[in-house]
């Protein structure tokens, strides 16, 4: 069946799309555990990023299992595929222009590395929110922490499933210790000094 599937070429290209939209275009991926902070990190990189005129979108694990991927759960090789279609989405709106805020747990290494693999590493930027469990255990704003205690949910990572910490992340915050103004700042002044924030 492959082999009847041919991509077409259009005549407008990823570098005359970042040219009409005033800068460059990538992928933000925020990793962590769950209650590390990468949604609410992601969500003011990107109201600052839009405050400078850079087109951006969101992609958050809970909205995207909501529609996308509501019929996958969290088995393992669930998250897996889970990854897969958000890089591939992740890919598309990069590839249309704009910066993409990607906000997942992101539990496996691997999954992780076939992102870069999909988006490009040169356009892909990985976050991760080094939070420490007692703290977001602390926060547990959804109670999903205290219910995979009483064993009311499984695969839930760091309880009763494994979280891969990233070996050498773009960029590494512990919202812990960093407040959300310098988390963003810290951000900000990384995509300056790699001239991602760079008008045509």
């Amino acid at each position: 069946m492959e082999e009847n599937i041919i991509p077409h070429h259009f005549k407008i290209d990823r570098a005359q799309r970042a040219a009409q939209m005033g800068h460059p275009s990538y992928v933000l991926w925020f990793t962590g555990l769950s209650g590390s902070g990468k949604s609410t990190v992601a969500n003011a990189v990107e109201e600052a990023l839009f405050k400078k005129g850079v087109h951006t979108y969101s992609l958050d694990g809970d909205n995207v299992r909501k529609g996308l991927n509501n019929n996958l759960g969290f088995a393992p090789e669930d998250r897996t595929e889970n990854i897969r279609r958000i890089a591939e989405v992740a890919n598309l709106m990069a590839d249309a222009g704009l910066v993409v805020l990607a906000a997942f747990v992101s539990p496996y290494e691997k999954d992780r590395i076939m992102v870069k693999q999909t988006v490009g590493g040169t356009r892909y930027i990985e976050i991760f929110v080094d939070t420490p469990i007692a703290t977001c255990e602390k926060r547990d704003v959804k109670g999903l922490y205290a219910k995979a205690r009483r064993g009311e949910i499984t695969n839930f990572t760091g309880v009763n499933a494994p979280y891969e910490a990233p070996v050498s992340p773009d960029i590494q915050i512990d919202t812990s210790k960093v407040s959300l103004t310098d988390s963003v700042a810290i951000i900000l002044q990384y995509l300056e000094e790699k001239q991602h924030l760079n008008h045509e």
